[in-house]
């Protein structure tokens, strides 16, 4: 998985594949890259009432296509999940809840593991996700995108037209009853009910640049997976939120899943 801004081809993902199966430097595999983008480029990989079960297909309908159409060994053990950005937060989300479907995650520069903390505009001024009143003016709006997206997947409302959606500030203040949604859909936050579950994966890796605004949330977690005693590897590399992202998947994650 990734974000609005990354497709497998953006990403050299066929050619990086099809590079280390030819030098047979890594066991041959099934990379599958579903399309979870919503009218906001990104699902947030979670179900919504208004915009989708997200977090069911993946876990639940992309495996079972899967392992009904091609060559498969039908286990959660010969099943892993990755991604970058919201991707990282998705195979996360996803692999600390289902741990009977898929047995491995590495996430990479994950974005959204501590929504604790709710931005917005200043008091007395609207956030660009409040100055959004159609779904013309959402499409395609990067200022807006991403409180539109985590609003869609964690605040829907499907009395409130014309996006159905609810957002944590109202001119620049918090709305407590909404923010309260995204804290709790912070895998920071979602750490403590899972740890049985997480310490049943075969394994779990995390990375990120060092020169990466995400890092805070990143180290966050895997401070919370040390608490509890989760095996798991970190590492941190010179590059920021996008421009290692090939080399990455090249180097470590196929081999990782391998």
């Amino acid at each position: 998985g990734t974000d609005g801004n990354w497709t497998g081809r953006q990403l050299n993902l066929p050619e990086i594949a099809d590079k280390l199966f030819a030098a047979r430097s890594v066991r041959e595999m099934i990379v599958v890259m579903p399309n979870a983008f919503s009218l906001h480029k990104g699902s947030m990989y979670s179900n919504s009432v208004t915009t989708g079960d997200w977090e069911t297909y993946v876990a639940r309908d992309l495996v079972v296509y899967v392992d009904g159409h091609y060559r498969t060994i039908p286990e959660r053990m010969s099943r892993g999940l990755a991604g970058s950005s919201l991707g990282g937060y998705g195979a996360i989300r996803i692999g600390m809840k289902r741990p009977d479907v898929f047995s491995a995650i590495y996430a990479l520069s994950s974005c959204c593991l501590n929504e604790g903390s709710v931005r917005g505009g200043r008091a007395g001024q609207p956030s660009a996700a409040e100055a959004i009143k159609t779904k013309e003016e959402a499409r395609g709006n990067r200022g807006a995108q991403g409180d539109l997206a985590r609003a869609a997947a964690w605040a829907p409302n499907p009395s409130n037209p014309p996006l159905y959606l609810d957002l944590p500030r109202k001119n620049g203040e918090v709305v407590p009853a909404v923010a309260v949604k995204w804290a709790a859909n912070s895998p920071v936050a979602m750490l403590d009910q899972y740890v049985a579950n997480l310490k049943k994966l075969k394994a779990i890796a995390l990375d990120i640049g060092l020169q990466d605004n995400l890092i805070g949330g990143n180290r966050l977690l895997v401070d919370g997976f040390a608490r509890f005693g989760i095996p798991h590897t970190f590492e941190t590399y010179e590059g920021d939120h996008g421009n290692r992202i090939p080399q990455r998947l090249e180097e470590k994650v196929l081999p990782f899943f391998s």
